[in-house]
């Protein structure tokens, strides 16, 4: 492209510190180095986590930044190097890389590696190395990734390889949400055919996860959610029971105790809320019952009472659904396309407006159209 090798300047919602709005802004994006790819942003979706990183952590050391970590796009130009992708190819930039190489790529125990920034840089969720800089000043990458930009250069191994003609307004959803979700299900939990299930807060990673069991087979899936309005969508995914806790003189763990014979066999806590973590552990059945924490947060220390653990219960995280990234996402892509995963506009300088219906949970998800 006419582009390649050159600076590109394109906008950009930066936030320049911790609990302000985001700004609009001119920023300079570097052509990609070594084993880096530069992207054409053309969609994304706003997650909790890019609420969690600016309003909840508040960190100064991880501004200025660039949010966004949940996109899709079209490669733009390449560095040296860079051998499995060229311009015009459709791609999903990864928050979670997948370098091949390290340890914990080649166990089949975790989808964790080495290389991602989160191994060096976790309390700042960005790599100090970046590509862009605006009013003089470098701008970090959220999560590797930034895709509140029109244009973002990530090194390849955080970048897979999706099908020409996959929507990316739609598989976007796939770099975070949807995936951390649906794979917390059917890989972290192990949820089993006839099983009964309960999935703590129905955003999208939380209706990803009522995906996730009722295509895993579940007899019975409790959504449970202070908001009853996703309660019609937690039941287009598979849901089949309804609580809101809010409704009952008692605290819910004792109301699926009693609606469930002991309670459930797996439970998924999609919010990010140490208190929901334990109600979500304490609302599984002793002896087998298993309890997948999905919801990001290391803002507060959580607990539970150590009878719940001797008693055969067992307490597992999840990151971005227990996906290898790179090997992963092509295939749930296609999965997408044949149905079998639900994926159900807004511009980038409606981007405040999108983190305003995450902070009340007004959306399951928004999605910004980055290019026109």
């Amino acid at each position: 492209m006419a582009t390649a090798g050159k600076v590109i300047k394109c906008r950009a919602a930066v936030a320049w510190e911790p609990n302000v709005p985001l700004m609009m802004e001119e920023i300079e994006v570097a052509p990609p180095q070594e084993g880096e790819i530069r992207i054409k942003v053309v969609a994304t979706g706003v997650c909790h986590t890019d609420l969690y990183h600016p309003f909840e952590v508040k960190d100064k050391r991880g501004f200025p930044t660039v949010l966004g970590h949940e996109g899709a796009g079209v490669v733009e130009s390449v560095g040296p190097g860079v051998n499995d992708f060229k311009p015009g190819d459709k791609v999903i930039p990864l928050f979670l890389s997948q370098c091949g190489e390290c340890k914990f790529c080649k166990s089949p125990n975790t989808n964790l590696c080495d290389c991602s920034w989160s191994s060096k840089y976790h309390d700042i969720m960005s790599d100090p190395t970046t590509r862009f800089t605006c009013r003089g000043q470098p701008i970090l990458q959220f999560m590797g990734t930034s895709t509140f930009s029109e244009y973002t250069v990530i090194n390849q191994i955080a970048v897979a390889k999706i099908a020409d003609d996959a929507p990316l307004d739609r598989v976007c959803l796939l770099s975070c949400g949807i995936s951390t979700g649906y794979g917390a299900a059917v890989n972290t939990a192990g949820v089993t055919p006839g099983s009964v299930c309960a999935v703590f807060g129905l955003g999208a990673v939380g209706l990803a996860a009522v995906m996730g069991c009722k295509n895993a087979g579940a007899s019975r899936i409790f959504a449970v959610d202070i908001n009853e309005k996703k309660f019609e969508k937690a039941k287009v995914f598979g849901a089949t029971d309804f609580l809101n806790p809010k409704a009952y003189d008692k605290p819910i763990s004792e109301v699926l105790a009693e609606l469930t014979n002991g309670g459930v066999d797996f439970s998924l806590e999609c919010v990010g809320n140490t208190e929901v973590m334990r109600t979500a552990l304490e609302s599984c059945v002793k002896g087998w019952g298993v309890s997948v924490l999905v919801g990001w947060t290391d803002v507060k220390d959580f607990s539970a009472k150590p009878i719940q653990l001797i008693s055969g219960k067992t307490w597992k995280g999840s990151l971005f659904g227990g996906f290898k990234s790179k090997d992963s996402v092509p295939n749930l892509v296609c999965n997408y396309m044949n149905g079998k995963i639900k994926l159900d506009k807004m511009s980038l300088e409606q981007v405040n407006d999108a983190i305003n219906l995450m902070k009340t949970g007004d959306c399951i998800r928004c999605i910004l159209n980055i290019s026109k």
